[in-house]
């Protein structure tokens, strides 16, 4: 019996150190994001001005992914899909523009929703989760493939951050973010009325409403996590 569970203590521990290392010491995504997307300001936009999708310019497929640089990006930058007219598929609704949690577990959060065909472009708190097709797929694929953006260490002035991968699919007109793309749904956001409402793997939900411009305070995003300082 203490064989047995011997056994079993030590399989647990292997599979959490490999989970560890694939979470924080794996190599990191490739950064796809365009550079002049980055460097440029994105609070400057008036959000409320949404683009129009008649297919007069480039199709989803034919911009690069966008993704978190290292643990997150030091100011709010321009949208991944500013040139992107591709109409919305059928089953997506439109939850494109800036919102502001107003009630329920995370108010104050802002975040910038960006669609075009079925790809979903979410940024907010120092992270960009783009889902969709995209010019990059062939390399990184359609799910997200990014970092959580909230370190947990720092070995030699080197940030260490926890790797992040969904897809986002659409289901009777709610977005879902599947862990790895075939895992349980941890996330979830939907239209009630004029509200964006976001149910998070936290267990809360958050109704939000859209804003035009970015709050001052928001340009540079606020650090994450426990920044413990490892030599």
């Amino acid at each position: 019996m203490k064989k047995w569970l011997l056994r079993i203590f030590t399989s647990m521990v292997v599979l959490f150190l490999v989970a560890f290392w694939q979470m924080y010491f794996s190599q990191r995504p490739p950064l796809m994001t365009d550079p002049t997307t980055l460097a440029g300001d994105g609070s400057t936009i008036n959000y409320c001005e949404l683009p129009i999708l008649d297919s007069s310019g480039m199709m989803a497929d034919e911009i690069p992914k966008g993704n978190t640089p290292d643990c997150g990006y030091d100011h709010f930058p321009l949208p991944i899909l500013a040139q992107c007219t591709e109409p919305l598929t059928e089953e997506a609704d439109d939850i494109r523009g800036l919102w502001v949690g107003v009630a329920g577990g995370h108010t104050g959060h802002v975040e910038r929703v960006e669609q075009c065909g079925s790809r979903v472009v979410i940024t907010s708190s120092g992270v960009i989760h783009d889902g969709g097709p995209n010019l990059s797929a062939d390399i990184v694929g359609i799910n997200s493939n990014d970092t959580e953006g909230s370190v947990l260490f720092t070995f030699r002035d080197k940030e260490y951050c926890g790797r992040t991968s969904a897809s986002m699919t659409w289901n009777n007109r709610v977005l879902h973010f599947n862990v790895f793309g075939w895992g349980p749904v941890a996330v979830r956001r939907y239209m009630e009325g004029e509200q964006l409402v976001w149910e998070y793997a936290d267990g809360t939900t958050t109704h939000m409403d859209r804003i035009c411009q970015l709050p001052e305070h928001q340009k540079i995003p606020a650090k994450r996590g426990r920044n413990i300082q490892i030599f």
